[in-house]
C-alpha cells in the first residue's frame, strides 16, 4: 500500500522579533517548521525566557514535538579602540598589531586578545570585518607583528577578527557561553549548538560543563575545524554547516567542497546535519527568493542533510511564514524529484552493529514492501539509525520520552509520537504501535525495536504487520 508523501528533510528557523509570539510561532510551525533556533548573540535571557515559553505553547497548541536549539555566540575576536575609531589604511601603509584595547597612533592595531596576536606567524593572512580588509603578516617583532594591507581602507574600532587556517589558542567557550548554555538547559532546550569549534577536545570540555549527555551540536564555521573534522563529529550528536563565518576564511570556490565533506562525514557517523546561513537571504526583504537560492536549498537537499536553517529570514525578515512556506515548497518538489537519491553510498565510518544491521534490514523490508517502518525507541538511537539509511518509506517513531520526540525532530524522515505506557516486553511494544498505526489508518507496516529498549544497541527484532 502506497503512503502519503511527508517531507523527510527537516526546517530550522531563528527566533527573533520577526517571529516572536506563540501565535506567530504556530504560524511557522503550520508553514512547515520542525525546531527552532535561538540565537544567543542576540538578545537577554529575559527575551530568551519569553521566546522559549511561546514556543512550548506553540507546540502544545501544533499537536507535534518541537526541538529547540540554543545557539552560542562564542568567542569573538575583535580590533580594540582606534583614535577617532578607525584608522585609513594606505597601500604603503604598515601596521604594527599589538596586543591592546586601545591605541593612540593610527598605525598601531590594538587586539586585545594577547593569545591571537602571538599565534600570528611570517606569511599569515589577518582577515578584519568579514574579510573587508585584508593584512599580510610580514614581520615578527617581539610580542608584536607587523602587516601590510592587501588594498588600500578602513579599519574601524571593535569590528570581527578571522585568521584563515591558524588555530586560536583560545577556549570554545566563554563566561557569556557557559552562563547562556547552563540557562537554555535550565529552561529546558534540545540542543546546545557550539560556535567556534576548532578542535575535538572543544567537546571535551563542553561536557564537562554541561553534563555528558547533553546534545551538542558542533557549528563548523572555522577551517582549522575541517582538519580534526572526523574527531569532532564523533564527538557530537549534530552537525552544523556554519557557512557565513566559513565562507569568510575560505575562498568562496572551497565553501560548497567543504559543505560536501561536511554532510558526507556526519551521515557516514549516523549524525544529523544541519546546513545554515544565506539559504533564502534575499527573503529577509524581498517576497521571493531568487533562483540561485532555491538551487541552494535543492543543493543540500539532494546531499541529504537532515535540515536547512532560515536565520535573518524568519528572525527580522519581512516575510518569515513566506520564507518557511517557500522552503518547504522547495523541498517538497526536490524530495519528489525521481532523480533524488538522498539514500546514495555512505560508508559507515565503525563496523557495523546488530542495531545498524537490523536498521538497515528493516528499511530495505520497508521499501519493497511500500509501508511505513515504525520504530520504538527510548533514547531515539533506533530511529536515528533508521534515518541515516535514507530510506524511501515514512519513519514513524514511537517514544515514551518527551525530550526524546523533540530531539527527533532534527532528525531526517522521522516524525515522533509519545507513547506513555512504558512496555514491559516486546508484545507491550507491538500493542502500543498496533494501536498508534491503527488510529492512522495504517494496516501494513514494518516494525523494528528491541528489548530491552532502554539500551542504545538494543535494537534487535524486525517484525511485518498486517491488519486486517
Amino acid at each position: 500500500m502506497a503512503t502519503a508523501f511527508r517531507r523527510r528533510t527537516k526546517i530550522l528557523a531563528t527566533l527573533g522579533p520577526a517571529s516572536d509570539g506563540a501565535l506567530k510561532m504556530e504560524e511557522l510551525l503550520r508553514a512547515g517548521v520542525d525546531l527552532f533556533r535561538l540565537n544567543f548573540s542576540h538578545g537577554n535571557h529575559a527575551e530568551h525566557a519569553a521566546r522559549i515559553a511561546a514556543a512550548r505553547e506553540a507546540e502544545a497548541a501544533s499537536g507535534r514535538p518541537v526541538a529547540l536549539l540554543a545557539d552560542l555566540q562564542g568567542p569573538k575576536l575583535r580590533v580594540g579602540d582606534l583614535p577617532n575609531g578607525q584608522s585609513e589604511v594606505r597601500m604603503s601603509s604598515e601596521l604594527r598589531l599589538t596586543a591592546a584595547a586601545t591605541s593612540n597612533d593610527p598605525d598601531v592595531i590594538p587586539i586585545p586578545h594577547s593569545e591571537l596576536v602571538a599565534s600570528l606567524q611570517l606569511g599569515d593572512r589577518l582577515l578584519i570585518d568579514d574579510g573587508k580588509m585584508m593584512l599580510h603578516i610580514v614581520k615578527v617583532d617581539g610580542a608584536d607583528r607587523i602587516a601590510r594591507p592587501v588594498a588600500p581602507g578602513r579599519i574601524m574600532s571593535r569590528k570581527g577578527i578571522a585568521v584563515p587556517n591558524r588555530p586560536i589558542p583560545i577556549p570554545a567557550l566563554t563566561e557569556k557561553d557557559i552562563a547562556d548554555g547552563k540557562f537554555a538547559l535550565e529552561h529546558g532546550v534540545d540542543y546546545i549548538a557550539l560556535s567556534f569549534v576548532q578542535r575535538a577536545a572543544d567537546l571535551t570540555l563542553a561536557r564537562q560543563i554541561f553534563g555528558a549527555h547533553v546534545p551538542l551540536i558542533s557549528k563548523i564555521e572555522k577551517p582549522a575545524a575541517l582538519d580534526e573534522l572526523d574527531a569532532i563529529v564523533a564527538l557530537s550528536d549534530a552537525v552544523m554547516v556554519a557557512r557565513g563565518d566559513l565562507g569568510v576564511e575560505l575562498s568562496p570556490e572551497q565553501v560548497p567542497i567543504a559543505q560536501r565533506r561536511i554532510v558526507r562525514v556526519a551521515r557516514a557517523n549516523s549524525k544529523p546535519v544541519i546546513v545554515a546561513t544565506h539559504m533564502l537571504e534575499s527573503m529577509v526583504e524581498a517576497l521571493v527568493p531568487t533562483r540561485a537560492e532555491a538551487n541552494d536549498v535543492a543543493a543540500a537537499v539532494y546531499q541529504g542533510a537532515d535540515a536547512v536553517m532560515l536565520s535573518a529570514e524568519s528572525a527580522v525578515g519581512r516575510h518569515p511564514t513566506a520564507a518557511v512556506a517557500i522552503m518547504d515548497r522547495i523541498i517538497r518538489a526536490i524530495e519528489t524529484d525521481r532523480d533524488a537519491n538522498p539514500s546514495f553510498p555512505v560508508t559507515p565510518v565503525t563496523e557495523a552493529s546488530t542495531a545498524d544491521a537490523c536498521a538497515r534490514a528493516a528499511s530495505k523490508l520497508a521499501d519493497d514492501l511500500d509501508c511505513p517502518l515504525v520504530v520504538f525507541t527510548r533514547s531515539g538511537s533506533s530511529a536515528q539509525r533508521v534515518s541515516a539509511t535514507r530510506p524511501k518509506q515514512p519513519i514513524h517513531a514511537l517514544t515514551p520520552s518527551i525530550p526524546t520526540a523533540r530531539k527527533l525532530a532534527l532528525v531526517w524522515g522521522v516524525s515522533a509520537d509519545i507513547e506513555p505506557e512504558e512496555p514491559r516486553s516486546f508484545d507491550d511494544i507491538l500493542d502500543a504501535v498496533t494501536r498508534h498505526e491503527a488510529a492512522n489508518h495504517i494496516k501494513r507496516f514494518v516494525i523494528t525495536a528491541g528489548y530491552p529498549y532502554a539500551s542504545d544497541n538494543s535494537t534487535d527484532t524486525i517484525k511485518v504487520v498486517e491488519r486486517k
